[in-house]
């Protein structure tokens, strides 16, 4: 394995019974990095970080993480990794300071009290910290659980979904966070599903039905589809869609506040078919720099029509 990669897996396969939940994942996050791992619900992004911090055991493929082996060296793995859940799993009735010593205790680390601490100071958890777990709103339970992640120093991070739920200021504390970590050489693994999370990871893969189907940086993602996209304003722009679709060069429509947006890989026909379309009534519409959604977009109906 190249030492400078922190993730390195190839062919990662995985079976629920009659069910290809992962089929055929490589992967590769370099140190100090950010990598967005994006999908829809039920799309294989939990299983494979699960198989990759040692949680699961891949049908096929291989790979190393932080240089040890998935398959035979997964406690080494896991001593290395901080995994942060989908879902709040500490203990309600215990204050931060005493799930964050607990968690402590688990990890067998020495200096308790001193990483505890240091952790409330690092994630601005210290004047709360004699607070209960169960009466923290979803933003500072966040904060508990990345400060019980990074308790025993971990050089790499996998975070399922940690924003879910979470108001939009304390995504952005998190966000500065995780770049803060970055910039000290921890690698960062991390599911979402919103763009503007998307668009700050220094790479991105996005998978569908187990499938990998694009990754890169979120510029080389979008310009892989080249895609034109136009944005439209107007009256009854649902109705508008509704005559829009299966029109020539027009491959989707997708709504944006009080907009849309007109995508399709063939430039010139989805123009032409858009002036014939709007000329006789009172709409606005311009040419537009293709985004990550309207991309991920495109690529989940390619999926679902079997392209």
């Amino acid at each position: 394995m190249n030492e400078a990669l922190a993730i390195d897996i190839t062919g990662l396969t995985k079976r629920f019974g009659d069910r290809l939940v992962v089929d055929d994942v490589a992967l590769q996050v370099r140190q100090g990095e950010i990598f967005g791992f994006l999908g829809p619900n039920g799309s294989g992004k939990t299983t494979t970080i699960r198989m990759v911090c040692g949680l699961l055991t891949p049908d096929a493929g291989e790979g190393r993480c932080l240089g040890f082996d998935i398959r035979r060296e997964r406690e080494a793995i896991k001593r290395r990794v901080g995994y942060m859940t989908q879902r709040f799993s500490f203990w309600d009735d215990l204050t931060i300071r005493e799930n964050l010593d607990f968690i402590a205790r688990v990890y067998g680390l020495s200096g308790r009290r001193a990483r505890v601490d240091a952790s409330l100071d690092q994630l601005g958890l210290a004047t709360r910290a004699g607070q209960l777990a169960g009466a923290l709103s979803g933003g500072w339970k966040q904060r508990l659980a990345l400060a019980a992640c990074m308790l025993h120093e971990p050089e790499l991070l996998l975070l399922d979904e940690p924003t879910a739920g979470v108001d939009p200021a304390a995504r952005r504390d998190f966000w500065e966070e995780l770049h803060r970590l970055a910039a000290r050489g921890v690698s960062v693994l991390v599911s979402t599903h919103y763009m503007d999370e998307a668009e700050r990871c220094h790479k991105l893969a996005y998978i569908a039905y187990g499938r990998l189907l694009a990754q890169g940086t979120a510029a080389e993602i979008v310009a892989g589809q080249k895609l034109s996209t136009w944005q439209v304003r107007g009256p009854d722009l649902t109705g508008l869609a509704q005559r829009l679709r299966g029109q020539p060069g027009i491959d989707q429509t997708v709504a944006f506040g009080d907009a849309m947006h007109v995508s399709g890989s063939e430039p010139v026909t989805l123009e032409a078919t858009l002036r014939r379309e709007l000329l006789v009534a009172d709409y606005e519409c311009r040419p537009v720099e293709t985004g990550l959604e309207d991309v991920f977009i495109h690529m989940m109906s390619q999926v679902r029509s079997g392209v």
